[in-house]
């Protein structure tokens, strides 16, 4: 049997979608354990603060700027915007990144782990 270079290339694409759709659901499926992580203190699904600010719609988001939630002066003076590069660099090490914020939590050290957590984020805190 036969296959022109077109089939055997449509073929090929094929298969490395599908791979990359199973790889991309175990990933937010990590993301969501990671998540487990963070939701003692932030909601989100829900615009309420916790003992950190709701996450609903961080993505495109001036650091420190949720209603009601208290930031420390660092994080209010920041002048971070969140997106995908400036959150994987705040998980890695939150002191660090910005030093003098409130963040408790140590980071996650494998970017696996934050790219996971990330992706999951980005399907789960829309406005």
């Amino acid at each position: 049997m036969k296959f022109s270079n077109v089939t055997l290339m449509l073929a090929v694409f094929a298969a490395a979608f599908a791979i990359t759709t199973e790889a991309d659901a175990a990933d937010m499926t990590r993301g969501e354990k990671l998540y487990k992580k963070c939701k003692a203190c932030h909601f989100l699904d829900k615009e309420k603060n916790k003992v950190g600010p709701h996450l609903v719609g961080i993505f495109g988001r001036k650091a420190g700027a949720v209603d009601g939630f208290k930031y420390s002066k660092a994080m209010a003076a920041s002048g971070i915007v969140w997106d995908e590069k400036t959150i994987d660099e705040y998980l890695l090490k939150p002191k660090s990144f910005i030093p003098g914020n409130k963040m408790a939590f140590a980071g996650f050290k494998k970017q696996e782990d934050r790219d996971d957590l990330i992706a999951y984020l980005k399907e789960n805190a829309k406005k």
